[in-house]
């Protein structure tokens, strides 16, 4: 991207440091992975499926599966090459890819989440301006800013970071290519590029989160206000799903992204950023199928029909032969 680029292309050091687990690794992150998929798509078509489930809160978890699916596709598939190959290079035009759709993906996930809140907020503060306020359109708007603003700081950050020089080591001591191992070989890295990265990614993790303990202490004063306990205990049960995501994403994205860093932590880092790339994608299908007893019970439905849909194909094998 920049002229005075002088590497082509990058060595992914990431798990070498490990050669007696990779086997182990590569076992768990496949394992991980299909079942990711799995249960993100499960959601999808359960809340496709049932009409009871055609609402904003759901229309919303239906776009987090689906940028959550996208997230894991972009990174987990080439972990897992990696790990059986030797070979583990990769272009600097596929590295930047990467890092735009990962971080695309990334922020789009954390403007869904806030958009869940204020869904949540909306319902349980004005629940009889609710379909007015929350109508298809509005979601439809609101998914398709998320994933606008998302990707649109996604190409800031990585214009800023392939437009540097690198021309001294091209070993990215990470197993994909994010923003701290990969700036820290250039040449000309300077506080300028530090502080336009932090800024663009404080903007999402930082601003959205905001956003989100704004409408929770909305939600918060008025539940408080309900005169009932089994009214507040029913509202407080609606955001508990959702809660449990925020802690999750937002605890592992922050510790990742937001504390200093240096070029000696990296080896460090690799568990914690192995977790939040493989294990919090899975925990949110999770969450919600766990705490959510529509979901539940939708989810059962896809189950039942795809059991009885096999069995009928097997039938019909069974009278021809």
């Amino acid at each position: 991207m920049g002229n005075h680029t002088t590497v082509s292309t990058f060595l992914l050091w990431g798990f070498s440091g490990f050669p007696d687990l990779q086997n182990l690794l590569f076992v768990m992150i496949f394992f991980c992975h299909v079942t990711t998929v799995t249960a993100n798509v499960s959601i999808m078509v359960a809340i496709q499926l049932s009409h009871n489930l055609h609402t904003p809160m759901y229309f919303f978890l239906c776009g987090l599966s689906i940028s959550e699916t996208c997230t894991t596709m972009v990174i987990l598939p080439r972990i897992l090459v990696d790990l059986l190959s030797d070979n583990k290079t990769i272009s600097l035009p596929e590295c930047a890819t990467q890092m735009f759709f990962f971080l695309g993906l990334g922020g789009n996930n954390c403007f869904i989440i806030a958009a869940m809140s204020y869904d949540r907020y909306t319902a349980i503060h004005n629940p009889l301006h609710y379909a007015i306020r929350m109508t298809h359109k509005i979601c439809l708007q609101l998914m398709m800013a998320s994933w606008m603003v998302g990707f649109l700081v996604s190409l800031c950050i990585v214009i800023t970071v392939f437009n540097l020089s690198f021309c001294d080591s091209n070993t990215i001591q990470h197993f994909f290519c994010d923003i701290s191992p990969v700036v820290s070989l250039a040449c000309d890295y300077t506080l300028y590029h530090e502080m336009a990265i932090f800024v663009l990614s404080a903007f999402v993790l930082v601003g959205s989160f905001i956003l989100i303990m704004i409408f929770y202490v909305f939600i918060g004063s008025t539940v408080l206000k309900m005169p009932s306990a089994k009214g507040k205990y029913k509202a407080f049960s609606t955001c508990s799903s959702h809660l449990t995501v925020v802690c999750i994403h937002y605890g592992f994205a922050c510790f990742v992204y937001l504390r200093p860093k240096d070029s000696d932590s990296f080896r460090e880092d690799t568990p914690m950023a192995l977790t939040y790339t493989v294990l919090t994608p899975l925990l949110h299908p999770i969450v919600y199928s766990l705490r959510n007893k529509e979901m539940q019970i939708a989810l059962r439905k896809v189950v039942d029909n795809a059991n009885r849909l096999i069995s009928q194909r097997v039938n019909k094998r069974t009278l021809n032969i």
